[in-house]
């Protein structure tokens, strides 16, 4: 992970719920030995479904949760081994940009007020230094001198999360995590932060952390991708390599799952059957996809033996005791 500017090694978080009902307390995995790094000014992107864990590993990269096991390291620095106040002092340069910009803003503040909120609490400039800075940073993202005195009701969709991005910017980080930043948006609106965000990360430098589940934008908009399934890593590569040739039955399945707008593919589209019953448990030893995967549903080794995640072809990495066979049948049809 040499030149890494945010490597993380084996992440695991663990949730423990409490006896209730009649049930059992558990222990629920939301991660499971999660492995990658993020070079200085790239995009890398974390997709899967909703509950594949995507949105607990940035919280737990930027420790807003406290991982169970693993290393975190943000330009040499191991972030787990630091108190309380060396953290947050560190929060300058790592910040957050949350995917429902209404609940992350305080309705009772205004725009003036929340961008000079994160300036007062790490101590920069005075009253009248944080308002200009306020005022540079809203126009950075689009938004005008005017819009200082409102209040985030006040606000569309898209210029709340501008807003949102405004906020994270204005400490002038060098890492942002992006959670879904444009789900909650219209979709004529998705392009326009998209695009915003581009311009920002060249004019200021950026490296971004992008959370989505929409492959379509993965593809626009990220340098690298990984692939979470169940909280395990299955697959990592770059943009060209992975939607190119996916190598794991999942990536596959998520691919052929996105809708096609044109009536015409969408009819000669091959369907991977990936199963998709809710209450199939993932097997303990096994490959955790084996119960719902075309490939390896009925073949001991899948489901006795859990793959390791290594690379297959240059620089691109999946967990599957079989990479690239479904592909490959899919070429042979």
């Amino acid at each position: 992970m040499s030149g890494a500017l945010l490597s993380v090694e084996h992440l695991t978080k663990e949730f423990h719920t409490n006896a209730s009902f009649g049930r059992r307390a558990e222990v629920v995995r939301a991660l499971d030995d999660v492995s990658f790094e993020v070079r200085r000014g790239e995009t890398f992107g974390l997709v899967g479904e909703s509950g594949s864990g995507k949105s607990t590993l940035a919280r737990c990269v930027l420790r807003l949760i406290e991982p169970t096991a693993g290393r975190i390291t943000f330009d040499g620095i191991d972030l787990r081994a630091l108190d309380a106040k060396r953290m947050r002092r560190l929060r300058r340069r790592l910040q957050f940009v949350f995917q429902d910009a209404s609940g992350a803003l305080d309705p009772r503040m205004n725009v003036g007020e929340l961008l000079a909120e994160p300036l007062e609490i790490h101590g920069v400039g005075d009253r009248n230094e944080r308002r200009r800075r306020g005022r540079e940073t809203l126009e950075l993202v689009g938004l005008t001198n005017e819009m200082m005195d409102r209040r985030p009701h006040e606000f569309s969709g898209g210029q709340r999360q501008r807003v949102g991005i405004a906020r994270a910017l204005v400490l002038r980080p060098e890492v942002v995590v992006l959670d879904e930043p444009i789900s909650a948006l219209d979709v004529s609106v998705q392009a326009q932060v998209l695009n915003l965000l581009r311009d920002l990360q060249r004019e200021l430098g950026l490296t971004y952390v992008f959370i989505g589940h929409d492959l379509a934008v993965a593809e626009y908009f990220c340098d690298r991708v990984a692939v979470l399934y169940l909280g395990h890593q299955v697959e990592s590569a770059s943009r060209e390599q992975l939607f190119s040739r996916p190598l794991h039955p999942y990536t596959v399945g998520l691919f052929e799952a996105a809708p096609v707008p044109d009536p015409s593919r969408r009819s000669r589209q091959r369907r991977t059957i990936v199963r998709d019953d809710a209450d199939m448990p993932s097997p303990l030893t096994g490959c955790p996809l084996q119960p719902r995967c075309p490939v390896g549903r009925h073949r001991k080794l899948c489901a006795t033996t859990r793959p390791p995640l290594e690379e297959h072809e240059p620089r691109h990495v999946a967990a599957c005791h079989f990479p690239g066979a479904l592909i490959d049948e899919h070429a042979a049809a």
